[in-house]
């Protein structure tokens, strides 16, 4: 059954990391943001064989929400 998992992407000089805030400790990083999600997806694959059908449940069963806030910079 396919679940969904939040994925965060940062972008600095160094590259692009991934990380997904339900799963504790997956995180991956690429020179590009399509080698960063191509990782991220493998990451999060072998995370979750890892993981017992309870553990995936129990870890997915989060809902993360993500938005952008415009704030004033003095």
């Amino acid at each position: 059954m396919p679940r969904k998992v939040s994925v965060v992407i940062e972008h600095d000089e160094h590259g692009y990391y991934a990380y997904c805030p339900e799963l504790p400790g997956c995180h991956t990083q690429g020179p590009t943001l399509e080698t960063a999600i191509e990782r991220i997806k493998e990451a999060i694959d072998l995370y979750l064989e890892t993981l017992t059908p309870e553990e995936v449940n129990a870890y997915l069963s989060k809902d993360i929400l993500t938005t952008s806030i415009e704030v004033r910079v003095a």
